[in-house]
């Protein structure tokens, strides 16, 4: 009686614990539909984070280009202690000659030990070809960087829906396998109680047990695909590993007739990377023309204040009567004549690149008309391979239930059964991997159209 008490104390305290571990999982989860995991994706996949990080920089880089036609100004302050003040040689004669020095030249030092300066000067671009070609590169790269966001977008998209479609898959292959786990164990006893009655042999039970035995071996491999899959997706959408997620939408929910056959009439939208593409070639060009005015002179301007001072002793170093003005105003002009032709040799490949860029659109035109077509095709034969697989499911498990009417009324052999399930299992098989093909299909044939 003791040992009774024990083991329901044990029992208790298990409940307990794991009831308390669903609950704190349970505040954990997620609800997410396709749509909101989209919409989640974009705000937390690492991506699509960087490329919105991207633009960012692109818009400090145009801000950055703009300065520098601004003036830029400087201080300087410096103090200058001359531990050995240069000497000066100077020839021993004339104004200079000292008689009691026997040299022909005359060793003088000329300075203070102790100067000091301070300084404010200003340079101000006047006309540079090519800051204001960098200008429009600037705000070229930020539109590239702009369809370079889009682009990370619908591939983030892409895969998010298809990793939410892989769990939805295999979590309904894993259901449909519970049924047919349920169906085997129903007819392994009824098979079993036979036995016992003496109608059937010993191998009529081994039969069903091999197939019950292949059945959870399968849902142990479904169960962690299933696992996987939920992980990927976790990962796919930026969201914690540690968090626990629920999907609201069935496969039935996402495989609308109507939508598909939208799709097949569809010609779709302008594709991300025909803009990515031009933008590349508006930017070559821009560095074509910033070559070219590399011909043309550039001219600034400059000024230039100070004050500076001297003493022997650094104590006095800052008396106001030992600091005296200097200012200085120019200008500077710039001429190019002769680089060794390297300007040239940079021109004739920014030219060679607008060909190659040239060549890369009409490719890509030629590219996405394929794509489409492709694409539509691969959905029409998908859908007609689903409908087909579809058929055969449920023509597999209306054999399966004669065949099992037939075996219970003694009209029908146990292996027939087992040969039925086993049918029934390959059917359902294809039909998943068919209705997984025909969603992927449906989103390769978005992404294809451009509207992803």
């Amino acid at each position: 009686m003791k040992t009774t008490i024990k083991q329901k104390s044990g029992v208790l305290a298990v409940l307990l614990a794991v009831f308390v571990v669903f609950t704190i999982h349970a505040q954990q989860v997620v609800e997410l539909s396709l749509e909101e995991s989209l919409r989640y994706a974009l705000e937390n996949n690492v991506d699509a984070k960087n490329a919105q990080l991207e633009t960012l920089i692109a818009k400090a880089t145009i801000k950055e280009r703009r300065s520098e036609g601004l003036p830029q100004i400087n201080g300087s302050v410096d103090l200058t202690y001359n531990a050995a003040i240069p000497v000066v040689f100077v020839p021993n004669e004339g104004p200079f000659a000292d008689p009691s020095v026997e040299l022909d030249v005359l060793p003088l030092r000329f300075g203070v030990p102790l100067s000091s300066a301070v300084a404010v000067q200003a340079n101000q671009m006047i006309f540079d070809g090519s800051y204001f070609v960098g200008l429009q590169a600037a705000k070229t790269y930020k539109m590239l960087t702009e369809y370079d966001r889009l682009k990370t977008e619908v591939d983030v998209k892409e895969a998010v829906k298809k990793a939410y479609f892989s769990v939805l898959v295999n979590e309904q292959r894993r259901q449909l396998i519970d049924a047919n786990l349920e169906r085997i164990e129903m007819l392994l006893g009824e098979t079993e109680a036979l036995y016992e009655a003496g109608f059937v042999e010993k191998l009529d039970v081994s039969r069903v047990k091999v197939q019950r035995n292949n059945l959870k071996t399968e849902l142990d491999k479904v169960i962690a695909a299933t696992m996987i899959s939920v992980e990927l997706f976790k990962l796919q959408i930026g969201l914690p590993s540690n968090q626990e997620v629920y999907l609201t939408e069935t496969l039935e929910d996402l495989n609308d007739r109507l939508e598909v056959e939208d799709l097949l009439i569809m010609d779709g939208s302008r594709r991300v990377e025909i803009d990515q593409l031009n933008t590349n070639l508006d930017l070559v060009k821009l560095d074509l023309k910033n070559n070219l005015v590399q011909y043309i002179p550039r001219l600034s301007a400059f000024a230039t204040y100070q004050r500076n001072a001297a003493s022997e002793r650094l104590g006095d170093i800052m008396d106001a009567n030992r600091w005296f003005t200097g200012a200085f105003i120019g200008g500077s002009l710039s001429i190019p004549i002769f680089d060794g032709l390297a300007k040239s040799a940079r021109i004739q490949q920014n030219r060679v690149q607008i060909k190659q860029l040239e060549n890369q659109s009409f490719f890509l035109d030629q590219s996405i008309e394929v794509e489409k077509f492709q694409a539509k095709a691969n959905l029409k034969n998908s859908i007609s391979a689903l409908v087909v697989q579809q058929e055969n499911m449920d023509l597999a498990l209306e054999v399966f239930e004669m065949t099992k009417i037939k075996y219970q009324e003694g009209v029908g052999s146990n292996l027939e059964v087992v040969e039925a399930d086993s049918a029934l299992k390959e059917a359902e098989t294809n039909y998943f991997s068919a209705l997984y093909d025909a969603l992927i299909a449906k989103v390769e044939l978005e992404k294809a159209l451009g509207i992803l």
